[in-house]
């Protein structure tokens, strides 16, 4: 569901009652006589429908997690804030930059369209920007020829799916500016080769038992999730092109499960 379009199909018809209302029908209308109900909903809900239109489109944009791919950073059914305006001010529903602001930089998590269903918002790290080389192997990430610190930091348990135990190892990894944790499970390769797909400029990259290398294309992103070993990223479906991005995650709003999660920024 194009949750954008139907704002702004909302938005047209309630504006435009509205403005009826306002310019015509109210000053032929016999003094004293009530609005007709075809008139008085839609132009009751028009600001409403407007503030929260301008809001999501141009400010902030709510969004939920619905799957491990992003634990430890994000859980499932956690309640996130985007901002739609520090990668630059886009049209509503064609998502085209018209004003630019900021660049995604490496280490921020983002939200887009996945390349292969625009429908679908995917939220994944910026891992490699334009025209880096990036090369993951025995699950080391390296960015233009240099290492990608990686630091132990303990255990993680989680269940997958309602009935799978999974213990991973934490690690402390450092994309640019941006410290943050990411999950390994020792038994998992670094890539599934079965599940690569060809994807757009899917000849920048090279795949062997031991992991990839790709040269990121202009106008293209290179995205992982930090549960490394349960994430549909990059590695599979290929570069998110600049025209898919929605924005990035900022903070955690709501989690009906842990309240102490509420307020937390988004590293």
């Amino acid at each position: 569901m194009n949750f954008a379009l139907i704002m702004l199909v909302l938005l047209v018809l309630t504006g435009a009652v509205w403005l009826a209302e306002t310019l015509f029908l109210r000053k032929r209308r016999v003094a004293g006589a009530a609005q007709p109900w075809w008139i008085e909903y839609p132009a009751s809900f028009f600001p409403v429908i407007l503030v929260v239109f301008v809001l999501r489109s141009f400010l902030v944009e709510p969004f939920k997690i619905p799957s491990g791919s992003m634990l430890p950073t994000l859980l499932v059914g956690d309640f996130i804030l985007v901002n739609k305006y520090t990668y630059g001010i886009r049209l509503p529903v064609l998502n085209t930059r018209i004003i630019e602001v900021n660049e995604p930089q490496r280490g921020e998590v983002m939200v887009f369209r996945y390349p292969e269903n625009p429908a679908l918002d995917y939220i994944k790290r910026v891992v490699a920007l334009p025209g880096d080389e990036i090369a993951y192997s025995e699950k080391r990430l390296t960015i233009n020829g240099i290492q990608v610190p990686l630091k132990p930091d303990g255990d993680y348990s989680y269940v997958e799916g309602g009935l799978n135990f999974i213990s991973a190892k934490r690690f402390e990894e450092r994309l640019g500016d941006h410290p943050h944790a990411v999950l390994l499970q020792q038994d998992i390769p670094p890539v599934h080769l079965g599940g690569v797909q060809r994807f757009p400029y899917r000849d920048n990259c090279a795949y062997n038992e031991s992991g990839f290398r790709c040269k990121v294309p202009e106008g293209h992103y290179f995205l992982m999730g930090d549960n490394r070993d349960s994430s549909s990223d990059s590695r599979y479906w290929g570069f998110v092109p600049e025209r898919n991005i929605v924005g990035r995650a900022f903070m955690i709003w709501w989690n009906f499960d842990n309240f102490k999660r509420i307020g937390q920024s988004i590293n």
